[in-house]
């Protein structure tokens, strides 16, 4: 019988959203506990373990925030609660775990109202359940409503908001009026559409929950690099420069300029087109400029306004296409005017395709020597025969 209305709870709740959602719980749980009462003696951390699932070391951690209960009474109804949304014991014992004061949540006046909230906004039961699991403590809060009606908005869909949620939580317990809808206005101002946006805040949910000051300071630093409002690579610079100061991005383009010979407007060229430059590392840069000037003979202009060049995997692709293209020239198989550079950037089986596959019966050891290549297991020529 219990378990039974356990599990309907959430239906009647979702079936019934003109009614008050405490009312129902409340008839709801005092029939699935009629004589729930305090008890002094009642033992927090054997509840833990015996009916959340916790193991002995987690239910003692737990136990130090529960210190307070003296009954069952508000946990049963919570997991009562959580039972209806259909979570597992798993998912249970998981989510205790990590957040113990869940288990002091109001059904009646916090969960439930939460629940009639979020279906009235189109979540289904499975959404809902999702969300528990992902916000945990803001789940606690109802504004968690108004946080999530807007955030659907801005990213189109609950799936679309999805991944930000996983990386943080911020966006649904930040002050909605004072400090997200502010951030999203000036980000519009900047030329960024609703589209982009999202597309930030899923890298970097912390953006819109951040003091609007220090959003400000990203655009200054796009700006900064080269990288007007408005344009196509201004989203993609505000990623590149999000956790960098004005000094560190000073001594990184000073680094450019050491490792790949380049002037000042040259560095600027390269991050107006490859704003990501800021976030490599400099051995990997140094490694990069070493083999494509010293081996491949690029000029440093050249490289500067070809900045993709330094996005490709050293080992995995720039060596092992490069003695491709070179062999193919040395032995007539390739056009000598061929760029090596069109070669980089295909796709995989495009470059297979059009590289490899026409050259195996007069060049039997090019596949073979190719995927060596790309393990960085660079023979010391290719062979022909």
């Amino acid at each position: 019988m219990l378990l039974r209305l356990r599990c309907s709870i959430l239906t009647h709740l979702i079936s019934s959203p003109s009614a008050s959602p405490a009312s129902q719980l409340h008839r709801l749980f005092s029939a699935a506990a009629p004589g729930a009462s305090s008890n002094a003696s009642f033992a927090v951390e054997e509840y833990l373990v015996a009916t959340c699932g916790l193991t002995r070391p987690q239910a003692l951690k737990a136990s130090a925030k529960l210190s307070h209960l003296k009954s069952p009474s508000k946990p049963d109804a919570v997991l009562a609660f959580l039972a209806g949304l259909g979570f597992s014991a798993a998912d249970v014992a998981a989510l205790v775990a990590k957040d113990p004061k869940f288990l002091c949540a109001s059904v009646e006046k916090t969960l439930g109202p939460v629940v009639v909230g979020l279906t009235g906004l189109g979540l289904s039961r499975s959404e809902i359940a999702r969300l528990v699991s992902l916000s945990h403590a803001q789940f606690r809060c109802i504004s968690i409503v108004s946080n999530l009606h807007y955030c659907l908005r801005l990213f189109g869909s609950f799936e679309n908001l999805l991944p930000a949620l996983r990386l943080g939580k911020c966006l649904l317990s930040a002050d909605l009026e004072t400090v997200v809808k502010p951030n999203v206005a000036f980000l519009r101002e900047c030329g960024l559409g609703d589209c982009d946006i999202a597309k930030l805040s899923i890298a970097h949910p912390w953006l819109l929950a951040s003091n609007i000051d220090r959003v400000r300071a990203m655009v200054t630093h796009a700006e900064d690099i080269g990288v007007p409002r408005g344009s196509r690579m201004f989203r993609h610079a505000m990623r590149a420069v999000k956790f960098l100061s004005k000094e560190k991005i000073a001594a990184k383009a000073e680094h450019l300029k050491k490792a790949f010979r380049w002037s000042d407007a040259e560095v600027g060229i390269a991050l107006s087109k490859l704003p990501s430059v800021l976030t490599r590392s400099n051995q990997t840069l140094e490694s990069k400029s070493e083999f494509l000037i010293s081996e491949v003979g690029f000029e440093p202009a050249y490289i500067a306004h070809h900045p993709a060049l330094l996005t490709y995997s050293l080992e995995g692709r720039i060596i092992s296409r490069y003695y491709v293209v070179k062999f193919l020239k040395e032995n007539g198989l390739l056009d000598h005017n061929r760029s090596y550079y069109s070669a980089v950037t295909l796709m995989e089986k495009v470059f297979v395709d059009k590289y490899i596959c026409p050259h195996k019966e007069v060049a039997l050891y090019l596949a073979e020597d190719y995927g060596a290549a790309c393990r960085g297991e660079v023979p010391t020529r290719f062979k022909f025969t």
